[in-house]
């Protein structure tokens, strides 16, 4: 696996391992929010809100606009195709280790069960 893609996965794995965060992407796949709405979503601060988002950008997972004052957020999901491939490959590397072992199974003599 390229170091790139397990890297980018790192920092998705990490930003979907809060619960707040994960709230946001998951009410960010319902449509774009400002991030006073995010904050409302969640019953957090606004600072607290920012700093969520902070990584959830860092990861890829979410991309926000600014126009005036208001700070809008969409889903992003190039962040998501990092952890897509590092779980793909890691999949992959199971099918094949437990293919290996039913195929060392099957040659195993039976047991006569007298």
């Amino acid at each position: 696996m390229l170091k790139r893609e397990t890297g980018a996965a790192d920092l998705v794995f990490h930003a979907l391992a809060d619960e707040n965060r994960r709230a946001v992407i998951e009410r960010l796949t319902r449509g774009p929010a400002t991030v006073s709405e995010l904050a409302a979503h969640l019953g957090v601060t606004l600072a607290a809100t920012v700093q969520h988002l902070r990584v959830l950008q860092n990861s890829a997972l979410v991309r926000s606009e600014k126009s005036g004052r208001v700070r809008t957020c969409r889903i992003d999901p190039s962040g998501l195709r990092d952890a897509e491939a590092w779980l793909r490959h890691q999949r992959t590397a199971w099918e094949h280790t437990l293919d290996r072992l039913g195929a060392v199974l099957d040659d195993q003599p039976k047991e006569s069960g007298s």
